[in-house]
């Protein structure tokens, strides 16, 4: 039992025990905290599942992770989720007194169904399980007391009760094997434990896995290294012990038949086939802890650690290989170099170096270089190094100073002169000259004293020089290379910060955030290149630095998402563009001095900030990448309430309220350096698609009612973009729109015009009777103008019967008067004869009787009653007390005569005439201020 209480001793306990790493080059590690997977930190078993998602057994529950983000399954029964597995489409798990399987709903959210409610009377008091495995059309549930089978097809569940304590089960081939404490290893047969060996290496010691060996079964003990499973078992390899120091919790063997080992405390241990340590990965380097507790290859070959505090998975095939220099021994890289098989680092600290062909080497510090290093150049059988005290050369391991001007950039051959070099140094340029004894300083250039970063000869006597913040400058030397002849800015060129200079294939290019232009010697200026430029854009530059290797690939340049690069043609001299999803973010390089430095076959040094990466442009070509993108979420919701989850394979009708939507999507590719990227768009809201972005979730908020089809794709560098996806849904019409609404509105909307159509007929009808009424009016008036111009035109002629009657009365009436006059002349003629004879006195009757004749009053009478109608009985009506004596006075009055006038009608004098004038008055009642005359003339 001795055994069996140090296997359980290690499930709890964390050593603490020292760590011994050497510096090496390390597949890249992607790293999970507990806050990252927002979880526990304990995690006891892997799988890979449902969309080649990873699913973790924390101490809290189940974890899923699709790439993107986490999700987080709580256990059935609130306890640590000890055990997971995948197989048929649904993932197994076990806990304490709980186990059962997990499947995906439409949803894309996980259901669990218990296989151990119903015989939980026969499940230990204290039992955990710990292990599952699938065995023909069985699933195996272990715990450390007994096993459990359940059967696919027939959903039977049985027990198989083990005397003793089981630590572990382990499946190799058709077999199942596990080991009973302190009585060795067994395995399965007819459903019953069979005794496999009892030798005292397998019983005294805890067995943590069984690997197929050519020749042999291999048994991993826990700090006894590894045996053959045979009746005397032997030490496997035979020729090594070295990993017997290490205490192993978990292993597996992966699919290349190397064996990864989860130490306690010690990390994780890479073994090659033949059992010998290919790399250690600890809490130094970049696992986020020391003790792992669980081990898992996916189908991609990376290794996920399930820690005890966190997770990390391994890229192991990746064509990335990673110096960390967490602890900034060597500081930030400027410049790499292979010289004499070692590998030469010039960082911001000095000068460093190690065999190139022994990765697990540590690099040694070259005594004397301390301080910052720009630059490295092979030169002659000599390592030249520039530096920021000067220039340096490194031969047979001495390291000596050959220039004191201080800040050496770069060394550049001079044309026809092999002997000479070009050094650009912080205030200007010197030359270095090759002796019998190496190179040495030979002089300074004079009338030139910029810093020269950039330099490139355009020709054997012309030099152009990048100055960041002056801009580009050609120089003519003189033939000895003395001094400066004259010194030319070139002000059509856009200076530029992180801009560069480089000569690629005898072509000088110049780089900065607008693109690139390439020397042209013959106009002795730059032109755009329109190829060259298609490696820069504003949205993804970073820096303008260009840098050239020999081999396939000879121009670089970094931007924000990618490593760009020219690969030589394979028929001709032309080349094209490629690149390396490595984006500035992972990468870390210092902006304006990237470098990187082929360091033979297809391997390619990048110098980082903390150490560097290693690139194996050959592996990343074979690499193949064969994932899917997948909608893993569905989300919609009405503003200020929860959201809800949408079924993934259906599409969806919402209300309107519900007008909010979310969607989150994934492609399951765990490499750390080659990111996804996602392009998305909403038809039928915005037609265009989104630039390309790492975020993999998007929302849209309060969406009008229409048909949409929400469609996203991926990309994973240049080399592999996904399919579409695409996703379908409505947001209904509100009530107000809604069909029974439109149904309402058509019908009032009918009424309505109806209405408006009767209120219109109504009008129109008027308008019309208005019409015909002002039509008819007009008639009217024309009539009533017609009859007016004949009752005018009878006026008229009225009147001038009147007037012609008036005349006739004024004339009747004057000879009315004239005649009585006349007879009255001769009255009174014939009465101053004295004695009247008898005939003048028969004269006189008869013209008395002529003067009084009433036949005379009677022609005038109707004379006037023709010239105005009805004055008579107007008179007589108001003053009924008139005579008609009276009323011949008023028609005389009328007719505007005097007195006088009046006289001789009545045969009368004048004062008479005033007499019966005051006498009509009187009967008239008139007042005294009211004229006879006026008063008759206004009736």
């Amino acid at each position: 039992m001795n055994c069996f209480k140090a296997y359980l001793i290690l499930l709890s306990v964390v050593f603490s025990l020292p760590l011994v790493s050497h510096s090496q080059e390390l597949p890249p590690v992607l790293t999970f905290s507990p806050k990252d997977y927002q979880a526990d930190n304990q995690n006891w078993s892997i799988t890979q599942g449902f969309n080649n998602y990873i699913y973790i057994a924390n101490n809290i529950g189940l974890l899923e992770y699709d790439g993107e983000h986490w999700n987080q399954y709580p256990s059935p029964n609130q306890s640590i989720l000890r055990s997971v597995f995948f197989h048929d489409q649904k993932i197994y798990t076990g806990s304490y007194r709980e186990f059962g399987f997990w499947e995906k709903q439409q949803s894309g959210k996980l259901k669990y169904h218990s296989l151990s409610e119903d015989s939980i009377d026969f499940i230990g008091a204290d039992e955990q399980f710990w292990n599952i495995e699938h065995l023909d059309n069985w699933i195996i549930f272990q715990s450390l007391d007994n096993i459990y089978t359940y059967h696919i097809k027939n959903k039977s569940l049985k027990k198989i009760t083990i005397d003793g304590s089981i630590t572990k089960i382990y499946k190799v081939g058709g077999d199942l094997y596990f080991q009973i404490v302190d009585k060795g290893l067994f395995k399965l047969e007819e459903g019953e434990p069979a005794l496999v060996s009892d030798h005292d290496v397998f019983k005294n010691n805890a067995i943590i896995n069984l690997y197929t060996h050519p020749t042999d079964v291999l048994v991993q003990t826990d700090t006894k290294g590894i045996y053959t499973l045979e009746k005397e078992p032997k030490k496997w390899p035979s020729s090594s012990n070295e990993i017997d120091d290490f205490t192993v919790y978990t292993s597996l063997q992966s699919k290349n038949d190397g064996i990864v080992l989860g130490t306690i405390s010690e990390g994780v241990v890479f073994l090659n086939p033949n059992g010998t340590i290919q790399k250690q990965i600890t809490e130094k380097e970049t696992l986020f802890n020391n003790t792992v507790l669980s081990v898992f290859e996916d189908k991609d070959a990376n290794v996920w650690l399930g820690l005890d505090n966190g997770i990390n998975c391994v890229n192991v095939n990746s064509p990335i290989s990673v110096f960390n220099d967490d602890n900034g021994v060597l500081g930030t890289i400027y410049a790499s170099l292979v010289f004499e098989e070692k590998l030469f680092i010039g960082t911001n600290q000095g000068l460093f170096h190690r065999q190139l062909n022994n990765p697990k080497a540590d690099f040694k510090f070259v005594e004397g270089s301390k301080g910052q290093v720009w630059t490295l150049r092979e030169a002659n059988g000599y390592l030249l190094c520039g530096h920021n005290n000067g220039s340096f050369i490194f031969s047979e391991d001495e390291f000596r100073q050959i220039s004191d001007l201080l800040g050496t950039w770069c060394f550049k051959t001079i044309p026809e002169q092999p002997d000479l070099l070009l050094q650009g140094n912080y205030n200007g340029l010197s030359v270095l000259k090759k002796t019998n004894e190496g190179w040495v300083f030979r002089n300074r250039l004079d009338n030139f004293d910029l810093s020269s970063k950039f330099v490139e000869f355009s020709s054997s006597n012309e030099i152009l020089i990048d100055h960041e913040y002056k801009g580009v400058y050609r120089l003519l030397v003189n033939s000895s290379f003395t001094e400066v002849d004259t010194v030319y800015q070139i002000k059509k060129l856009d200076k530029g910060l992180y801009s560069s200079l480089v000569k690629f294939k005898d072509t000088i290019y110049y780089a900065q955030k607008k693109g690139v232009w390439r020397f042209d010697s013959k106009q002795n200026e730059f032109l755009k290149d329109d190829f060259l430029s298609r490696l820069y854009s504003e949205n993804v530059y970073t820096s303008g630095k260009l840098s050239t290797t020999s081999g396939e690939i000879g121009l670089w340049s970094f931007n924000k998402n990618s490593i760009d690069f020219t690969l030589q043609g394979k028929i001709n001299n032309s080349f094209r563009l490629a690149s390396i999803p490595i984006t500035s973010d992972i990468r870390g390089a210092m902006v304006g001095y990237e470098n990187i430095n082929h360091i033979g076959d297809n391997r390619y040094l990048l110098g980082l900030t903390q150490g560097y990466v290693v690139i194996d442009y050959e592996k990343f070509l074979d690499s193949n990448i064969n994932e899917s993108l997948h909608l893993t979420s569905v989300k919609y919701w009405q503003t200020g309430k929860e959201a809800s989850v949408l079924d993934l394979g259906t599409s969806h009708e919402l209300k309107n309220k519900t007008n909010n939507i979310h969607f989150n999507f994934s492609v399951p590719y765990f490499e750390k350096y080659f990111i996804s990227e996602y392009q998305y768009r909403l038809k039928g809201f915005i037609e265009e698609w989104s630039s390309w972005d790492e975020k993999h979730e998007v929302a849209y908020n309060n969406l009008p009612f229409g048909d949409y089809e929400f469609q996203v794709r991926a990309r994973i560098g240049e080399r592999y973009q996904t399919e579409t996806k695409s996703y379908k849904f409505t947001i209904n019409r509100p009530f107000v729109f809604s069909n029974i609404m439109l149904l309402v509105y058509l019908i009032l909307l009918t009424l309505l015009f109806f209405i408006i159509h009767k209120v219109y007929q109504r009008y129109y009808k008027k308008q019309k009777l208005e019409l015909q009424y002002q039509a008819n009016r007009e008639i009217e008036l024309k009539q009533l103008e017609s009859q007016q111009e004949i009752m005018q035109v009878k006026n008229d002629q009225l009147k001038q019967d009147i007037e012609s009657k008036s005349r006739e009365l004024a004339a009747s009436t004057m000879s009315l008067i004239k005649k009585n006059e006349f007879l009255g002349i001769i009255k009174d003629q014939l009465q101053q004869s004295k004695p009247l004879s008898p005939n003048a006195k028969k004269v006189i009757k008869i013209i008395d009787k002529n003067i009084n004749n009433t036949d005379d009053w009677k022609m005038f009478e109707e004379a006037f009653n023709n010239s105005d109608k009805d004055f008579l009985k107007t008179m007589k009506s108001k003053h009924p007390s008139l005579t008609p004596n009276d009323l011949r006075l008023c028609a005389y009055l009328r007719l505007n005569l005097s007195s006088k006038e009046i006289a001789p009608l009545f045969n009368i004098s004048t004062k008479s005439v005033e007499v019966k004038r005051y006498r009509l008055r009187k009967k008239m009642d008139l007042p005294r201020e009211i004229g006879l005359t006026d008063y008759i003339l206004e009736i």
